[in-house]
């Protein structure tokens, strides 16, 4: 009785712990007979978005409201209340909370004609409306706090405060009162809150994407990329390092999740660039700065470049072709930083017997490059997003037929189904509580207001504007998904850049590169977290190299903003040679970072180099011909050093 007493006591200590309510809960994988329940409520509710965005004809807000009470469901079963639920089996109370989503579910599927006919504000809200709605937010706040921690909900907290209590401020922060009433039927039964466009795009294309890169993995497209990769540079000095860039670059292409990315390709890498000479930081940094640029990569690219198209109205189509040269930009300032690393501390490629031959590789898995091409020729010839998707899962099942290895059946495709359900829980969350943020700050107003209070502290310049708001597109997404780091900027900073009169696209590209690192910089670094199980080392270190294999992502956005050619804006000579400039400028940027004896051996020939890059990266002609100047002087001083340094110790040979 005093041992069952004492555990209780502990138990109940643990409970009112406040740090692990603001943890990311235990993820569980249903087994035995909860696998029974959960995957078939899983697999129904993917075949529902598939047939919902090929067949049947739903309106946004009855197709969103089933879609999201379908994914809290199952999350609630899928995600324990704290890192110290069970890890096996949930709790009375996480039963509780999914049923209470279901009948959530079930309400406004029984009501949806009602609510999309309404008028908001106008047309009143009933008793259970109200009770819906009301427990609706409380899921939608709880299922974010378990999947992405403390940031977002902080967020969402300090929102849903200020639309509550906003309108007894003073100054230019005041708004009108808000009563429950207003809150809950704007943030419920309206496209514009809970039910709104993130929510839409995760219910549909961001889904539909999502099953196409676990097709791919589970058809082993993955093991295909990684051999690829490894024909192309195994060999070579730094190889692993550079296979870890190449591979996580091909799948980054198919995936658009930075840490899915670094658990699949990293596995494999981390352990052989370990076995090579690599520190667990460094090589957990470059796997997750390779996987990261996965967002940011075409033709998938991520969640967040999804909403931009909505946000926007930018077709998907444009964005993909836009971020083309920005993403090749990156990955090759990432693989010249590799390059110069190994370079200076003499690390080797990987065994002849271990690099697989590239006849050999495209012969087993080659077809897998079919689907990429099929979704790049589908968005080329302008079908939507959903139908690229769509597309490109269905190429995915038809290629891998030709092996018996590769071969998807139907309990392959189930497990597919099932699968991409549950990767899609966190991002469901994210994108819900996102809109309850978004809908506050339209009630508020307070976009404007935020737009011209950073307008006037930067004193209308550009350049300090734009630094400003990546500074706080970063710390926005500190401890958050992309997706809702990007539209929190959005949503804020975006009227900004209209006012800069910065183009559309070329202003959202920018504050989706700076959503993306937020990925990866720390002190919340979600990617550097997932790399950290594998390379067996700290998470902050590994994101600190993260952050400095990653330069490009937070130079190359300046580079379009002055330079918009380069996102295709302008004519194509213009676009190539903005392009080999700040290629140019970022390889010396590398070679600067990585102290490339060759190039820029002392601290000032290195001062110089990076003075030069910077240069060629500007625009304007004069810029590009100071900066060629300023490297060929360090690269030059410095060779001079080192032919003096080697004839000195040439005669002391000889002496």
């Amino acid at each position: 009785m005093r041992r069952r007493v004492t555990i209780y006591f502990m138990a109940s200590l643990n409970v009112l712990d406040p740090s692990i309510w603001f943890s990311v809960g235990v993820r569980r994988r249903p087994t035995g007979w909860l696998s029974l329940l959960v995957t078939p409520l899983a697999v129904a509710l993917a075949v529902y978005v598939i047939v919902a965005a090929t067949v049947l004809i739903i309106a946004p807000w009855a197709l969103v409201a089933v879609f999201l009470c379908g994914m809290m469901t199952i999350a609630f079963l899928a995600v324990g209340a704290t890192p110290k639920s069970d890890p096996l089996k949930p709790s009375w109370f996480d039963f509780a909370l999914s049923l209470g989503s279901l009948a959530t579910g079930i309400y406004f599927f029984v009501q949806s004609e009602t609510m999309v006919n309404r008028i908001a504000l106008l047309s009143p809200l009933s008793e259970f409306d109200l009770f819906f709605g009301i427990l609706t937010v409380f899921l939608t706040v709880e299922i974010t706090r378990r999947t992405t921690g403390a940031g977002l909900t902080f967020v969402v907290l300090i929102f849903m405060v200020y639309n509550f209590f906003g309108h007894n401020l003073d100054g230019v922060l005041s708004h009108g009162y808000i009563d429950y009433v207003h809150f809950i039927d704007i943030m419920i039964y309206t496209t514009d809150g809970i039910m709104g466009l993130p929510a839409r795009v995760a219910a549909t294309y961001a889904f539909l994407f999502v099953l196409f890169g676990t097709l791919m993995y589970m058809a082993k497209g993955s093991d295909f990329f990684f051999d690829f990769a490894a024909a192309i540079s195994g060999g070579k000095v730094g190889g692993p390092a550079k296979v870890a860039v190449i591979s996580s670059g091909l799948y980054g292409m198919i995936s658009g999740s930075p840490t899915s990315d670094v658990v699949t390709t990293g596995s494999i890498t981390i352990p052989v660039m370990k076995r090579l000479g690599y520190s667990g930081a460094v090589a957990g940094g470059i796997e997750v700065a390779a996987s990261t640029g996965g967002s940011i990569m075409p033709p998938v690219m991520g969640s967040a470049a999804f909403i931009m198209a909505e946000y926007t109205g930018v077709e998907y189509r444009d964005i993909a072709i836009a971020a083309i040269l920005p993403a090749i930009l990156y990955y090759i300032c990432v693989y010249s930083q590799v390059h110069f690393r190994a370079v200076r501390f003499g690390l080797g490629g990987l065994d002849p017997s271990q690099v697989p031959k590239m006849r050999q590789t495209l012969k087993m898995g080659g077809m897998f490059l079919v689907p990429l091409v099929v979704l790049t020729g589908a968005l080329l010839y302008g079908y939507t997003p959903t139908m690229v998707a769509v597309f490109g899962s269905i190429s995915v099942i038809v290629v891998a037929a030709f092996r018996a290895d590769t071969r998807m059946g139907l309990f392959r495709i189930w497990q597919a189904l099932a699968e991409t359900t549950f990767r899609m829980v966190p991002v469901a969350g994210a994108t819900a509580a996102a809109g309850l943020v978004i809908a506050g700050i339209t009630m508020t107003g307070l976009a404007a207001k935020f737009a011209h209070i950073i307008y006037g502290m930067t004193d209308a310049n550009q350049f300090m504007a734009l630094v400003v708001a990546a500074a706080l597109t970063v710390v926005l997404g500190l401890g958050m998904p992309t997706p809702s780091a990007y539209i929190l900027a959005a949503v804020l900073v975006g009227p900004l850049m209209t006012q800069l009169g910065i183009n559309i696209l070329v202003g959202h590209m920018f504050l989706l590169y700076f959503a993306v690192m937020s990925a990866i910089t720390p002190p919340v670094a979600v990617a550097a977290y997932a790399a950290s199980s594998i390379a067996e080392d700290n998470p902050m270190k590994i994101a600190g190299h993260a952050v400095k294999f990653a330069l490009a992502a937070f130079v190359v956005p300046f580079v379009f903003v002055f330079g918009p050619e380069l996102l295709w804006l302008g004519p194509v000579w213009k676009t190539g040679i903005t392009f080999i400039t700040a290629a140019v400028a970022l390889i010396l940027l590398a070679a600067a970072i990585e102290r490339y004896s060759k190039w820029c051996d002392a601290w000032w020939t290195r001062i110089l180099i990076v003075a030069g890059a910077f240069f060629l990266i500007a625009p304007p002609l004069w810029s590009v011909v100071v900066g060629i100047g300023l490297v060929a002087v360090g690269i030059g001083t410095n060779r001079l050093s080192l032919g003096r340094s080697a004839g000195r110790a040439a005669k002391e040979t000889e002496g």
